[in-house]
């Protein structure tokens, strides 16, 4: 399997040549360590994961390049289906495969059904939120063209790959919400702590805005 997964990653890796840095190669390597952690603690099949993790998102670019209207995680999988196609690889562990690279997307509607599916879900969202979160939000605002921050905006009206796609409309609409979201132990008390680190950073961002710090 080792093989395999050598010929996963060269694979993967040529597809982040033109990707944002907010999605880049170093995001699917946190992701990758994230599962191997949680995966171990929570008895899923490691050789699964790591080919899930290094394939969730293959398709990313396809999404950036249409603005938000095609889904990454469905494009992946078909990709993925398609790369595994030549590999032996026993046909339970592929269909897992390309159901966790289906299934990782926080915004589908697609629900993570084995172990390892949700392992991935979960190592995806944390890489969302505290420090390393906060910084990918506003790397993805910045790679948009959106404001630091619009005071006037009300965040869950206004829209993506805008000028109002701000790091705290991130917050707001996505990134607040996602430790509710977590489907394994691990995850789930992984996510408070980072969780509590942004609330703490967007309380006092918002004070320095208004220059009351």
């Amino acid at each position: 399997m080792n093989d395999v997964i050598d010929a996963v990653i060269q694979y993967a890796r040529n597809h982040f040549e033109d990707a944002k840095y907010s999605h880049d190669w170093e995001h699917t390597e946190r992701v990758y360590k994230l599962c191997m952690h949680i995966g171990a603690i929570e008895g899923a099949d490691l050789d699964v994961l790591a080919i899930s993790a290094f394939l969730h998102d293959i398709g990313r670019t396809h999404q950036d390049k249409a603005k938000g209207s095609i889904c990454h995680a469905e494009k992946g999988a078909d990709m993925a289906r398609e790369m595994l196609e030549k590999y032996p690889i026993p046909h339970e562990k592929k269909e897992n495969i390309i159901h966790c690279v289906l299934t990782h997307r926080y915004r589908n509607s697609h629900v993570p059904e084995t172990i390892e599916a949700k392992v991935l879900f979960d190592a995806d969202k944390l890489d969302a939120i505290g420090a390393v979160g906060i910084a990918r939000a506003y790397l993805f605002a910045g790679e948009v063209g959106a404001v630091l921050h619009n005071p006037h905006a009300i965040p869950e009206q206004t829209k993506p790959y805008s000028k109002d796609d701000t790091g705290y409309r991130e917050y707001r609409v996505k990134l607040s919400r996602i430790k509710d979201k977590m489907l394994t132990s691990e995850g789930k008390r992984m996510a408070q702590e980072r969780h509590a680190f942004m609330e703490d950073f967007f309380e006092r961002f918002l004070k320095e805005h208004e220059g009351l710090l």
